[in-house]
């Protein structure tokens, strides 16, 4: 009786069926002419009204948004890692210039003894124009630096495998000048890797709130859907639907909406990396531009980057899904 009765509901009614008040009144749709088809079950949750509107747009936004989250703490990790791999395989000896030295001769004389110390693959020099263009983006374009003591660099290349020994290397440039200061990085690393970390931690509690943000919608719309349909449930029992059928059904509707809501999220925001992308690329050719794509690379996600927000989306309308059958089973035990 309980499986012919839920199969009724669900193709909208029965020819014949046991006698009774409440069977002949479900089967009144059907006393009609052999000639007229039986008119379509409204469904428990309808995904073409206001309420299933709203909601795919509230989907959509949060879906949109945890995206954007979960992109920015990928780029921040992948720039972080791409910071420590750098900054693991050089290292940089800044040569200042001292009254009564020849600079050139103290940039070639730390050159010839960084590139006898073992664990050093190569170094090179940089030019006097080279210094001062590494100032520019600080001290501004069209300035004069020809009367300002710029240091020189020199850009030492060492095996992350066998690293040079920095302590002897710091006293072996003190012997070829004073003028020279050994610089490994290594402050300035354990600063971008803690402002890595805390970027990607605030980015992950964003990402938390906005799916709390997206349960809290989606178990409201799933309540007000069973107040609404609360004497089709009651019937529905009354016949002999269990509660796992009737959940499905609210499960069936609230996962089109979730794909729906999902869908339109996910593609705004692979839209939007996209973009980000070709501006990206338009202004790194700026002063401005090179500084940022030093810190952030290129400001792009990779394949995997995309896979993580179809994968997200994903779950989005699947969660929708299960978390109003959840709901509903449990609104139908308190009903009972």
């Amino acid at each position: 009786m309980r499986r012919r009765a839920a199969s009724c509901w669900r193709k909208g009614g029965c020819m014949s069926m046991s006698e009774g008040p409440l069977e002949t009144m479900l089967a009144a749709p059907e006393a009609k002419t052999a000639e007229e088809p039986p008119p379509p079950q409204k469904p428990l949750a309808p995904t073409d009204s206001v309420a299933g509107r709203s909601l795919v747009i509230v989907i959509a936004i949060t879906t949109f948004l945890a995206a954007l989250a979960a992109g920015a703490a990928l780029l921040v990790a992948d720039a972080s890692a791409d910071w420590r791999k750098e900054l693991a395989r050089e290292i940089t000896v800044q040569v200042k210039p001292v009254e009564g030295r020849d600079l050139e001769a103290d940039v070639q004389a730390v050159t010839r003894t960084v590139l006898t110390a073992s664990g050093v693959r190569d170094a090179r020099p940089y030019t006097k124009e080279e210094s001062e263009a590494l100032l520019a983006p600080w001290l501004g374009e069209g300035l004069n630096l020809a009367e300002l003591p710029t240091p020189r660099m020199v850009v030492v290349k060492i095996d992350p495998s066998r690293p040079p020994d920095l302590a002897k290397l710091r006293a072996s440039l003190a012997q070829a000048t004073p003028a020279a200061v050994l610089d490994d990085h290594r402050v300035w690393l354990e600063r971008l890797s803690r402002m890595a970390g805390t970027v990607v931690a605030l980015a992950a509690l964003v990402f938390v709130l906005i799916v709390a943000a997206m349960a809290v919608a989606v178990a409201s719309a799933t309540r007000a859907a069973v107040a609404t349909n609360r004497e089709i449930v009651e019937v529905l029992h009354l016949v002999g639907a269990d509660d796992a059928f009737i959940a499905s059904e609210f499960q069936r509707r609230f996962l089109a909406l979730g794909l729906r809501g999902a869908a339109i999220g996910g593609g705004a925001a692979t839209l939007f990396f996209l973009v980000a992308r070709i501006v990206a690329r338009r202004i790194v050719a700026t002063p401005s531009g090179e500084q940022v794509a030093a810190m952030f690379g290129e400001a792009a996600l990779d394949a995997r980057g995309f896979a993580a927000i179809l994968l997200l989306a994903a779950a989005a309308a699947l969660a929708t899904g299960l978390l109003s059958r959840l709901i509903v089973l449990g609104r139908l035990r308190e009903l009972e």
